[in-house]
């Protein structure tokens, strides 16, 4: 007995000291690892980008809310259908055409030969659901930006019509100039190394000179311009009802910036603080710049700086460091302001909310602040869009300017065209009298608040 005991302890004091005997895992067993690795991987994107979906989502509740607030309230009804309609008929228009123009196989200059059904079919089934679910929703966003800019004076059937033809060609062709290689295409701007990470042009500047068409083809409201044609303020009948929206839009845009990177990894974190960075610097920079102009501080202003912040990051919240994103925030948080007053003042252009000057004029600032503010190799992601300030020279600028300048022609132009063919077949704006009365009761037969109507003659 004591010498089995001696061999026993003899040998535990052998595996101690050599350590466990594991085999080498073979060729296959290291494949199926991996391969279960990647399944694991393609899931967690799959969950986030599903989650970041439908966070933007949210924000055509947060849409809803800035337009409705920063508008009269014998509109509020009209506002409320156009989100809840632009984003409706958006999501059928981009599913059956859209998504297969942005993202399809490219042919020639415009375009491609893919539908949305053929190209969420086949292999990546489970992935390119999700990924026309996330670009379903920035369409939505981009088709109701020109809501707000087109607020009190719009027929509902003329805004029906734009909706299907902005998210079925306008927006899906330049997208697919900038982001078609995201599936299967190949866009000219790709090719020249445009940088739009999450949007400030492919979505916010898109919707905004949309916007900036359709004010202008549409004229302003009554009573907004006197006979000495100085612009008279037409207050929004419920500021805290914009805050909630504009708040809504802030939380949702954790979805726009930090899903747009599609990979559930640690890169989420640092897209969301330059978000966020640049918000709260927009906000706070529109106000201090509207208390200077104004002396005081204006609340609608500094929700729109807020907007504004947000906007102009969105192009490079991926590429630029925290501190460049806090930069671009306070520039596009006094850049708001001083817009806001010179569409409104010397253009005179009627924009109820500000969507030109938050979408169109920040949107553009943002895109070009990449070609100065990009950092990708000083944050190891890259070294192919350094910008000006980092020692990047001129050429990402110059490929900036070329993506946001096309994009001005290409949505202005042709919203001047859609817009002016509108006017002369269905009717663009409404009736002096619906305009009076409300386009609630004139266009929609009953009232936001039942009861607690007020009527003017503005």
């Amino acid at each position: 007995m004591k010498k089995s005991g001696f061999i026993v302890i003899s040998m535990l004091l052998l595996v101690f000291a050599v350590g466990p005997v594991v085999a080498e895992p073979s060729s296959a067993d290291a494949s199926a690892i991996e391969s279960a690795k990647e399944e694991l991987q393609t899931n967690i994107n799959v969950v986030w980008t599903c989650v970041a979906a439908f966070l933007v989502f949210f924000m055509q509740a947060g849409f809803a809310m800035v337009e409705v607030g920063f508008t009269q309230a014998k509109n509020a009804v009209n506002i409320l259908m156009k989100n809840l309609m632009d984003f409706s008929i958006g999501t059928i228009a981009f599913f059956f055409l859209g998504f297969g123009l942005m993202f399809g196989a490219t042919n020639g200059f415009f375009g491609t030969t893919d539908f949305a059904i053929s190209n969420i079919s086949g292999d990546g089934g489970h992935w390119n659901y999700t990924f026309l679910l996330f670009q379903t929703v920035f369409a939505g966003t981009s088709a109701t930006i020109v809501s707000g800019a087109m607020a009190g004076r719009t027929k509902f059937k003329a805004y029906l019509v734009y909706s299907v033809f902005i998210c079925a060609f306008i927006y899906p062709i330049f997208g697919s100039w900038a982001w078609g290689s995201l599936l299967n295409g190949n866009g000219w701007l790709e090719k020249l190394g445009f940088c739009d990470f999450a949007g400030s042009t492919v979505v916010h500047s898109v919707g905004g000179w949309l916007a900036l068409a359709g004010a202008i083809t549409l004229g302003p409201r009554l009573g907004k311009y006197g006979p000495d044609k100085k612009p008279k303020a037409i207050p929004g009948h419920n500021i805290p009802l914009a805050a909630l929206g504009v708040f809504i839009l802030w939380f949702g845009w954790f979805g726009f910036n930090p899903g747009s990177t599609t990979v559930g990894n640690g890169e989420i974190g640092r897209v969301a603080v330059t978000t966020n960075l640049a918000a709260a610097a927009g906000a706070i920079m529109a106000m201090i710049t509207s208390w200077f102009i104004s002396k005081k501080p204006d609340a609608s202003m500094s929700l729109n700086g807020a907007l504004a912040g947000l906007v102009a990051i969105t192009a490079g919240c991926y590429t630029v460091t925290p501190m460049g994103a806090m930069v671009i925030g306070l520039i596009a948080g006094a850049l708001v302001v001083f817009s806001v007053l010179f569409i409104d003042e010397v253009l005179k252009i009627d924009d109820p909310v500000g969507a030109v000057s938050v979408h169109g004029v920040c949107g553009m600032f943002g895109t070009v602040a990449c070609g100065l503010f990009n950092a990708e190799a000083v944050l190891g992601t890259g070294e192919a869009s350094t910008g000006l300030f980092y020692g990047g020279g001129l050429g990402q600028l110059g490929v900036q300017l070329v993506g946001a300048g096309s994009c001005f022609a290409w949505a202005f132009i042709l919203g001047l065209v859609m817009f002016t063919i509108i006017k002369k077949t269905v009717g663009l704006r409404a009736s002096v009298e619906e305009e009076l009365k409300g386009l609630d009761i004139g266009e929609h037969g009953m009232e936001a608040y039942s009861g607690f109507q007020i009527f003017t003659t503005t």
